[in-house]
């Protein structure tokens, strides 16, 4: 009788503490009915530059109406051989860092996005256009590691690993002409375009011969940005046009509609099977 009454408590015991079955104080959930119909709230990621020092950008984002998850110092320490990320927003939590913006039919991305502010001074304003500040070597490798692990830990598709000026071309710039796209999607990190494919778009143009704007304006609304569909080269679409080259070819970024423009436009949907 005796071992039948452990056997009873074991057996209540072992049901109060249940893996599929969370204790709320008030009331208890039941877990073993997962629904097939969902995916990761966060699917892209958002780099940024800070425009301020260190010292600047960690008193903004931290105690003004702007944030983000992750801030990455001009020289980030280490802790044995492991560069230090500062974490500033948990990443379960929705961070102020993307503003009124639009990417692929969905609009304020703060809601589904991870930001990451760098710290980088952006550009200085010359006599003739602008010099942009370059990323330092320890910033690379940290942006690498943290991406890649961003990337795989929420399935993120290399065509929503973004520029906060893909996501707000009218008044964004960051980061800038100077960050390497190329080179985080060459560790699987972000989108970037096979050069053979943009050469057979090209065809027998020069690349810098003009293309239809209708056409490239088509071809960058099919991608993600939000972009008149006038066939005119508007100011908005000179200025999304910038934003779209400033990513994909840094070299020249003026918003001219040109045949290279095109072709990697083109290349990009062409890979990323859109």
């Amino acid at each position: 009788m005796n071992k039948l009454i452990i056997i009873i408590v074991i057996l209540m015991l072992m049901g109060c503490h249940s893996s599929h079955m969370i204790d709320r104080c008030d009331y208890k959930v039941d877990t073993r009915y997962p629904a097939a119909g969902k995916n990761n709230r966060i699917n892209s990621i958002v780099l940024h530059y800070t425009a301020l020092n260190d010292e600047k950008s960690l008193k903004v984002l931290t105690q003004q109406k702007v944030s983000a998850h992750y801030l990455i110092l001009i020289n980030p320490k280490k802790i044995g051989n492991k560069p230090v990320v500062l974490q500033l927003v948990p990443e379960d939590k929705r961070a102020w860092h993307a503003g009124s913006s639009y990417w692929r039919n969905r609009t304020n991305l703060n809601d589904t996005s991870l930001g990451i502010e760098i710290v980088n001074l952006g550009y200085k304003p010359m006599f003739f256009g602008k010099r942009w500040y370059p990323f330092n070597d320890q910033q690379r490798v940290l942006i690498e590691r943290l991406t890649k692990d961003l990337v795989k830990r929420y399935d993120i598709k290399p065509t929503n690993v973004l520029a906060h000026s893909d996501i707000a071309p009218l008044r964004k710039h960051d980061p800038g002409p100077l960050f390497f796209w190329e080179r985080l999607a060459k560790i699987g990190v972000g989108a970037w375009p096979d050069q053979v494919v943009v050469k057979k778009y090209i065809g027998p143009r020069n690349i810098k011969d003009l293309a239809s704007v209708a056409n490239i304006q088509k071809l960058l609304a099919q991608y993600g940005y939000t972009i008149p569909q006038t066939g005119q080269l508007d100011p908005d679409t000179k200025k999304v046009n910038s934003a779209f080259q400033m990513h994909f070819r840094p070299s020249d970024f003026s918003g001219r509609p040109d045949a290279q423009t095109e072709a990697i436009a083109a290349a990009l949907l062409e890979k990323y099977s859109f």
